[in-house]
C-alpha cells in the first residue's frame, strides 16, 4: 500500500487519492460490466442458436429473411445502442467529474518526477548528435 503522506512524483498519486476519482471509476464500472456482460451474453446467444439450433434460425420471417438474418441486423442495432447510450452516460455522469478533476489537477502545482535516463554512449554525445 502507498503512504499518502509520502512525497509523489507527479499528480497521479494525489488524484487517485481524491473521492471524486473513486466515484468517477465506480460511476464508470457501474455502466460498462454489467452492458459488457448483457451484450456478451445476447452474442453468446446468437452463436449459440446458429451452431444448434439451426432449424429456429432459418424460420422465415418475412420472404427470404429468417431469424438468422434478423439476429446478425439486432447485433449491429445493439452495438450502435450502446455507444449511444454510453455516449450520453458519459455526458450526463462522467464528464462533470472528469472535468471537475482535471480543472483541480491544473490548478495544483506540479511535483518534478524523475528525470529521464542520460543518452547512451561512451559521453553521451553520440546519441545526442553533439561535437566533441
Amino acid at each position: 500500500m502507498i503512504d499518502p503522506a509520502a512525497p509523489s512524483r507527479g499528480d497521479t498519486l494525489w488524484i487517485g487519492d481524491d473521492p471524486r476519482f473513486t466515484e468517477l471509476r465506480a460511476s464508470y464500472r457501474r455502466f460498462v460490466f454489467p452492458v459488457t456482460a448483457a451484450f456478451l451474453l445476447w452474442f453468446l446467444t446468437y452463436v449459440l442458436c446458429s451452431a444448434y439450433a439451426r432449424g429456429f434460425m432459418a424460420t422465415k420471417v418475412a420472404g427470404n429473411v429468417n431469424v438468422a438474418l434478423v439476429f446478425g441486423l439486432l447485433q449491429f442495432v445493439s452495438t450502435f445502442g450502446i455507444a449511444l447510450a454510453y455516449g450520453r452516460f458519459a455526458a450526463r455522469r462522467l464528464d462533470p467529474l472528469a472535468a471537475a478533476l482535471r480543472s483541480v489537477a491544473a490548478s495544483r502545482p506540479t511535483v518534478p518526477g524523475p528525470t529521464a535516463p542520460a543518452p547512451s554512449g561512451p559521453s553521451g554525445r553520440e546519441a545526442t548528435g553533439e561535437q566533441a
